[in-house]
């Protein structure tokens, strides 16, 4: 009697070694994730559609490895920090994946999950209708610039000996690169929850 078929691969195999070809080299390809794993392409395909299914799979995978917790009654304010801040870090071990994920549609549960935390704590807060879609685009757009910023080179701005004295002098009291990037992300979100808050005392909705 023939033995069982062991399938040699796993979905957290695959979501696993294109993570590891993403943080090498920006991008994977399903022959380079085939070879990684020491399987045929096509039997990757007895798993998965393709390319855009272990996209979002990474998607979910980062998300839920970067649990963050909201609480009954909330302040909207505060649960905005808290998902901003949950999506942002999400990247921390893996920055090179962001820009391959806003290429395409958000489809995964997980990741769904934070967009409706996030449409709860705007409604909440008192946004409605298309200022709700409007407010998650712009925090969206905050959380994954800054994403793209845990990829960036330590030093991003290198001005010449002579010239830009005002970048210059900024730079000066920018700290180490992560202290800068950390405290440029405090500063931003703060912004982005204050320009929330008047848009609300406005009354423009």
């Amino acid at each position: 009697m023939p033995r069982p078929l062991v399938p040699l691969i796993s979905i957290d195999a695959l979501v696993t070694a294109a993570l590891e070809l993403v943080d090498e080299a920006g991008d994977f390809s399903l022959p380079k994730l085939a070879k990684r794993i020491g399987v045929s392409q096509s039997s990757i395909y007895n798993h998965v559609s393709g390319r855009e299914e272990i996209l979002e799979l990474m998607r979910g995978r980062i998300i839920a490895e970067n649990p963050y917790t909201l609480h009954e009654g909330q302040d909207w304010e505060d649960a905005i920090r808290v998902i901003v801040r949950a999506y942002r870090d999400a990247f921390d071990r893996h920055p090179r994946l962001a820009p391959l994920l806003v290429l395409q549609t958000v489809q995964n549960d997980q990741v769904l999950a934070l967009y409706e935390n996030l449409a709860v704590a705007l409604e909440n807060a008192g946004f409605q209708g298309q200022d709700v879609v409007s407010a998650i685009s712009t925090i969206d757009s905050f959380a994954l610039g800054f994403a793209l910023d845990l990829a960036a080179p330590d030093v991003v701005w290198a001005p010449p000996v002579h010239g830009y004295p005002a970048l210059t002098q900024a730079l000066t009291h920018a700290g180490p690169p992560d202290q800068r990037g950390e405290a440029a992300f405090d500063f931003g979100l703060e912004i982005l929850v204050a320009g929330l808050r008047s848009r609300l005392k406005s009354g423009v909705l």
